[in-house]
């Protein structure tokens, strides 16, 4: 049987995540990018 790969992007006001997950269950890789220390230079999100 064939291997399926799905790429997942979530993305918010000050976060955004990306992951490839095989067959479902298998996380291959993960990342998230953050701008909270941006955001605590200013008391929050702007």
């Amino acid at each position: 049987m064939r291997d399926t790969y799905i790429l997942a992007i979530e993305t918010s006001c000050d976060e955004t995540s990306a992951a490839i997950v095989k067959n479902g269950y298998e996380d291959i890789a993960t990342v998230v990018l953050s701008q909270i220390d941006v955001h605590a230079l200013y008391g929050g999100v702007v």
